[in-house]
This record gives C-alpha cells, structure tokens and sequence, in this order.
C-alpha cells in the first residue's frame, strides 16, 4: 500500500518508517508534488493535522496522512501546545524552542508534560483521527543527540533518558508518535485485509 505522507521532513518519515517495518510505503509530499508549506491555523493538534491532510488531500485526490504534535506543559497551562513548532518563532529552531520553553518552566517545580500526537487520515474519502500520548517531565538541561524537537529535555515517565539519548528503535516503541502510527496501521492493516 502506498500513502502520502503530508510532510517532507527527514526525520519524522524516518520514525514513522521505523514503525511502519515497510507495511506502507510512504510517500512525501513534495514526491506527490505538493512542495509549498502547508498552512498550520488551527487551534488544536486536531484541527491542524486534519488542515494539511486536507490540503494535500485536495491537490492529489490520493490517500493521505498528517500529523501533528505538540509537548503539554502543566506549568505552562498546556504550553507550548499546537505552538510547539513555532514557540521561539517562525522560524521553527529546535534550538531557540528549547531555550525559550527552559526560561519559562525556570522556577516552576512542577515540571510535568506530556507529548501528544494527532494522526489525521484521509483514506478513500473519509476522515479518521489517531492520537497517541505520552507522559514525562522536562529536565533542565539537555542530555543527548538523538531525535528532533524537545527530545533533549523530556524523560518519559519510568525511564532516564530522554528522548535524545535513546536509541530510535527504544523511542519508538513508547513514544507519542509510535503510538498514533501503531493505530494508524492497525487501521489499515484491518483495511487491507477487508479488501482481500
């Protein structure tokens, strides 16, 4: 089976891949021919993954997926939030994200947060939603090289790691995003099997 993934980033088709184990071929975007960035207004993980799926949905009439995560600070009131990407601006630098999250959770001792991923699937016209979560703290410095985005300063919850410090195949059997995707693939695992 094949599917656009609304994305072009390296990294997270990569993850995603490492979870798929190849049951679906993934297509990015930009291969579909879709190589604008898509529009990301919403105000909720939902409403922003199911805007690019539909986006790249309406300009290829294929099967589509988007995701979109977000890390929920209690501290913060749910901060960073939809607005993970962009915390430190448009300019989406991992880097500036961390810095500016890390001065505004200083002083705080409550450090608990969770990532959450939302899965917004087109397939054969309708609409599906897969979310996966994740609980842990944010830590004060970052640890590790591994990973993308806040992975350096969240430790999941019965673990000591961070994200960025454990190996990929560990991260993806318990992250977020591993979550979501071993739903979205069970869905259509069950729909492939309908088909035959």
């Amino acid at each position: 089976m094949e599917i656009i993934i609304a994305s072009n980033n390296n990294h997270k088709i990569s993850e995603i891949n490492d979870v798929l184990k190849g049951s679906v071929r993934l297509i990015p975007m930009a291969e579909a021919g879709v190589i604008e960035d898509i529009p990301e207004n919403e105000a909720t993980l939902e409403g922003n993954a199911l805007e690019k799926a539909r986006y790249v949905h309406q300009r290829t009439g294929a099967n589509v997926f988007a995701d979109d995560t977000g890390l929920e600070t209690e501290a913060l009131n749910g901060a960073p939030g939809v607005h993970s990407a962009r915390y430190a601006g448009d300019s989406k630098d991992p880097g500036k994200n961390i810095e500016r999250l890390l001065i505004e959770i200083q002083g705080h001792s409550n450090k608990n947060a969770r990532f959450r991923t939302v899965i917004a699937l087109i397939y054969d016209g309708e609409e599906y939603l897969f979310e996966g979560i994740i609980n842990g703290k944010i830590i004060n410095e970052k640890r590790g090289s591994q990973g993308f985005g806040y992975d350096p300063v969240f430790i999941p919850d019965n673990e000591t790691l961070t994200f960025a410090e454990m190996p990929a195949e560990k991260k993806n059997t318990i992250s977020h995003r591993g979550i979501a995707i071993r739903k979205l693939c069970h869905f259509l695992q069950n729909r492939l099997l309908t088909i035959s």
